[in-house]
């Protein structure tokens, strides 16, 4: 029987340094030591104040924050709509306010590993003008009851699969890391039951459809531990005070930590950059650094079934890449994706889904026409970087929309 304490105890180190910084940050900002000369007060201030918002925010869900957007010249207000509320995951749609419904379609399947998808706030802007947007947004598992019962990587799939149903056959489907390998299974059911429901398209970006085609330090650590010890060393009860108390959960914290162990040197100079930029007055509340690490820093639950499951099926036994992922007792076939135009989207420099997992998935896609596959590697892109930034805005974007419009079957509305 597990307890709580350990999710308790991780909380309450989070605390302590958020109240460590908030401190810091009142004191050193005495007026007092406004009549020194020394850089001192002012570089423990402002090491107190970075500290502080940056444990305050892995306690908070960030807003999507989107209010408005232009098309053709004109500024319109914007709304998130929720047209499907489940409970484990949301269907979005940032609704343009009295524009004319525009005809190309796009679901972007947000990734659920520790981050909310607010991550993938500046792609939604970035297709607004052009696309009516709508994604889905998983729930935190903290907050949801165990009485809702259990939500592994098949249940995922399953959610997957209706929200792309309750969009049509008219729509672009945008898969971020993640759920790649669950939205071509989901992608696949679909096309057997119901050929003619298939999605337009789908644009695949660094999924791990095949971890062992590019190993990363990420696959290295999952083909090294076992599932035993994945279990025993990072699942936990969700503690008092949520309304998950009780339910086993992966920690998004601990996702985080392994994140950022990845690049410590790169996060460990920007932390430091910032304190010096705060201490020189250079600091805003959205400059770079901030707008980055407020998102970043934002982590969610996993519930442990899916976290394991996905470790074990995705990334151990290569379900995905081996065609023999199975729903509900029911065997996968992604050769039954016929109609659906497929593109992935791989940055060369990634360290977490490197060039090549993702990729493989057209090799697999054997029943699909070599017309209707398309890959991109981006030069120089990080993980990140392939959906949002500089690389994502002027070089991938534009290929995206471009691929979104060659594709030949029929327009409909919803």
């Amino acid at each position: 029987m597990r307890s709580h304490y350990a999710y308790d105890s991780t909380e309450s180190v989070r605390l302590a340094f958020e109240w460590m910084g908030a401190s810091a940050k009142t004191f050193w900002s005495f007026p007092y030591f406004g009549f020194s000369s020394s850089f001192i007060p002012k570089t423990f201030s402002s090491w107190g104040k970075v500290v502080e918002r940056a444990f305050s925010r892995m306690a908070v869900k960030p807003d999507w924050n989107i209010t408005s957007t232009v098309s053709d010249h004109i500024e319109y207000l914007v709304t998130d709509d929720v047209l499907l509320d489940k409970p484990f995951g949301k269907l979005l749609h940032f609704r343009v306010i009295d524009r004319t419904r525009l005809p190309r379609k796009v679901l972007i399947i947000a990734p659920m590993s520790g981050h909310y998808p607010t991550l993938l706030r500046k792609t939604v802007r970035s297709l607004l003008p052009d696309c009516e947007v709508y994604i889905t947004e998983w729930k935190n598992a903290r907050d949801i009851p165990v009485s809702e019962g259990k939500f592994d990587v098949e249940d995922f799939t399953e959610y997957v699969k209706e929200f792309i149903l309750f969009m049509g056959p008219d729509t672009h489907v945008v898969s971020v890391c993640q759920p790649v390998p669950s939205t071509l299974a989901a992608t696949a059911l679909i096309a057997e039951d119901a050929p003619d429901k298939q999605p337009r398209s789908l644009i695949l970006f660094g999924g791990p459809v095949d971890p062992n085609a590019a190993p990363t330090e990420v696959t290295d650590f999952g083909n090294t531990v076992t599932m035993g010890q994945l279990e025993h060393l990072f699942i936990q009860n969700v503690g008092s005070g949520y309304s998950g108390v009780g339910r086993l959960v992966f920690p998004g914290i601990i996702q985080l930590c392994s994140f950022m162990s990845m690049n410590a040197d790169t996060h460990s100079q920007a932390f430091m950059n910032q304190i010096l930029r705060t201490a020189r007055g250079e600091a805003t509340d959205h400059d770079r650094y901030n707008d980055f690490y407020d998102e970043y820093l934002a982590v969610m639950d996993m519930t442990a079934e899916f976290y394991l499951s996905t470790v074990q099926r995705i990334f151990k036994n290569r379900e995905i890449a081996r065609n023999c992922f199975t729903v509900k007792g029911r065997k996968v076939d992604l050769a039954k994706i016929t109609r659906t135009a497929v593109k992935t989207v791989e940055g060369e420099n990634d360290n977490i889904s490197a060039p090549g997992q993702c990729s493989v998935a057209l090799q697999l896609l054997t029943g699909l026409p070599e017309e209707k596959k398309a890959s991109h590697i981006e030069p120089d892109a990080g993980h990140y970087g392939i959906f949002s930034g500089k690389a994502w805005l002027h070089n991938i974007r534009p290929l995206v929309l471009d691929f979104m419009q060659k594709t030949n079957l029929p327009q409909t509305s919803q």
